[in-house]
């Protein structure tokens, strides 16, 4: 049994008084899995031990034949507010994520307006304040409009980083041109979120999406090679300025024996989404609710993607949390948009799967 007092700065290792005391549980730490109370002050762990007759609390709650766990940090939702918020509010969202064990969301900026200035990450921060029921950070979207000003915009507090979209995106937000990609990499200093699919070879396949009309066709519209094409771009670009990268929802095979052999400098994360569906049985059986970008691939993607876990290839999992209404979602491919709920369900999955080992 452990029995240690965690304190903060200024607060003594004598308090016996927390806001919020969680007595009985079961806790996974890195000593293994035992039970223990929680103490909780100011939204800090202070304590952890057996701690039930020497500390009071302002709530108590009984964890008796439950784990307990850490919160975890969602590194890729999409919030609607501002803007879209008939899809969802930043309450809301945050609200799912709480429920869902996630205690903490780096949210996305293609919202409307988008997330480019200065001006538009305060708009958020603003708009989450008194709102949001986790902590939260904003991306600010990398673009030809602000390149020359990220060094600037990344460093502002409530900034989670800059984040590119080589595809799948429009107006300002998208960078597919290679001047443009240089530009945004030359400017700052942390590491670039990018959301890697080949702009000019979706353009030329969509024909694929709009001849069929079946969703069945979106992984062979937005095949494996335009992720892959647009990952070994991004990453050979930055080479040539030493800009370290996040590649985000990584869905194929090919991108994972690429990657794996650059993780000195480029980060690695997949959703639960990829780990849990396979085509074609997913949008068989969902339809249009299965549909996201990058798509949801065959087995052998799937597969490889959790031998990339089972290796250490991956570095995290985000659930590119993205609703849209039911309406929405039930307009007729392609015209119905990409995008699947996440945050709620990020931590249930995962935990369904270590469960089925």
């Amino acid at each position: 049994m452990m029995d240690g007092t965690f304190t903060d700065v200024g607060r003594s290792s004598a308090r016996r008084h927390a806001d919020l005391l969680v007595i009985g549980g079961t806790l996974a730490t890195p000593n293994g899995v035992e039970r223990a109370d929680v103490a909780c002050a100011a939204g800090r762990i202070v304590a952890l031990g057996d701690l039930q007759h020497s500390w009071t609390a302002d709530a108590t709650l009984d964890a008796k034949g439950l784990h307990v766990l850490p919160g975890v940090i969602d590194s890729q939702v999409h919030f609607r507010e501002p803007g879209l918020t008939h899809k969802e509010t930043l309450e809301a969202g945050t609200r799912g994520a709480v429920l869902g064990g996630v205690t903490a969301v780096f949210e996305m900026p293609n919202t409307q307006p988008l997330t480019l200035r200065a001006e538009d990450l305060q708009a958020k921060l603003d708009a989450a304040r008194g709102r949001a029921w986790c902590d939260h950070a904003f991306y600010i979207g990398g673009s030809s409009v602000n390149a020359e000003h990220l060094e600037y915009l990344e460093s502002l507090p409530g900034c989670a980083g800059v984040k590119v979209f080589m595809g799948s995106s429009f107006g300002d937000l998208l960078a597919d041109e290679n001047e443009v990609l240089c530009r945004i990499l030359a400017h700052g200093r942390r590491r670039m979120a990018v959301h890697a699919e080949d702009e000019a070879r979706l353009r030329d396949r969509k024909v694929i999406a709009e001849s069929s009309g079946d969703v069945r066709q979106h992984p062979v519209w937005r095949d494996a090679s335009s992720a892959l094409l647009a990952t070994q771009r991004i990453v050979t670009l930055a080479g040539d300025t030493g800009r370290r990268l996040h590649i985000l929802h990584v869905s194929t095979a090919e991108e994972i024996a690429f990657l794996s052999d650059r993780k000195d400098r480029v980060t690695v994360e997949v959703t639960p989404h990829h780990l849990t569906l396979e085509a074609p049985e997913c949008y068989e059986r969902l339809g249009t609710l299965a549909q996201m970008n990058p798509p949801v691939r065959e087995r052998r993607h799937r597969d490889a993607l959790w031998q990339a876990i089972r290796e250490g290839v991956v570095d995290v999992i985000g659930s590119d949390h993205a609703p849209h209404t039911l309406e929405e979602k039930s307009r007729p491919y392609p015209a119905s948009p990409s995008g699947m709920t996440g945050v709620q369900t990020l931590v249930p999955v995962m935990l369904n799967h270590v469960h089925r080992g």
